[in-house]
């Protein structure tokens, strides 16, 4: 049997998500599409599997808003452990222990994290989903393979160090379109002479989409009905 044609529900409008640990962002869509007798549907952003928070779902019409959705500006609140890199530059990666002489001090990281605001050139990842000669540079990765992305161009707006207790450094960064969180804490490490990886990762906002006006990955357990979208921006 063929795969089951999206439905004619006529469900058009946004649903917001906050998405927990461990779920894809085509989780969220899968689960989405079983809760509406499968509406068409599409994200405005992928989120790593071990970050939680704001996905942006586009349901039927609304899948036309996808791409000037992925471009608005986007929140996040990491926590950056300095102790060591690892392979992937968050969690799911094998540590790589760094010996550090001398903890760095509050105003040095506040200093380093100025080198890392506005508009600046960031290599992405080795584990991300790039295309690199037609496979995605996570894929080659995992076969061992050596990765090498070029630097991309990214804005960040702003980085604020909200709490620092070695070794770990709490930031809450807002950015623009392909900016990587994981990058930002490889990237802190190096300028700090100390390792850098994401510990945890969480987004809170998406443009004006926020964690207050969003549902709890269980919600999608239940039928999603019109009542339950948010209207489509004029």
């Amino acid at each position: 049997m063929g795969r089951k044609p999206y439905s004619h529900s006529n469900l058009n409008g946004l649903l917001v998500v906050d998405k927990p640990i461990g779920w894809s962002s085509m989780d969220v869509i899968r689960r989405i599409r079983n809760a509406t007798d499968r509406c068409k549907a599409g994200h405005a952003g992928t989120l790593d599997p071990l970050a939680t928070g704001i996905v942006v779902c586009c349901l039927g019409k609304a899948t036309k808003l996808v791409d000037s959705l992925m471009i608005q500006h986007k929140v996040y609140e990491t926590r950056v452990d300095l102790s060591a890199f690892t392979q992937t530059d968050d969690l799911e990666g094998t540590r790589e222990e760094v010996t550090v002489q001398t903890l760095p001090s509050p105003e040095q990281i506040t200093q380093a994290l100025k080198q890392l605001t506005g508009n600046i050139e960031q290599i992405p990842p080795a584990y991300c989903a790039i295309h690199i000669n037609g496979q995605r540079a996570y894929k080659l990765a995992r076969k061992g393979e050596i990765v090498e992305i070029d630097p991309r161009t990214v804005t960040v707006h702003s980085i604020e160090l909200s709490a620092y207790q070695w070794p770990f450094a709490d930031l809450k960064i807002n950015c623009g379109k392909g900016t990587y969180i994981r990058s930002i804490a490889r990237d802190l490490g190096k300028l700090l002479n100390t390792g850098g990886h994401c510990a945890s990762l969480r987004r809170t906002a998406v443009g004006d989409y926020t964690l207050e006006k969003a549902i709890p990955g269980s919600r999608l357990e239940q039928p999603i009905t019109q009542d339950d979208l948010i209207a489509m921006p004029v």
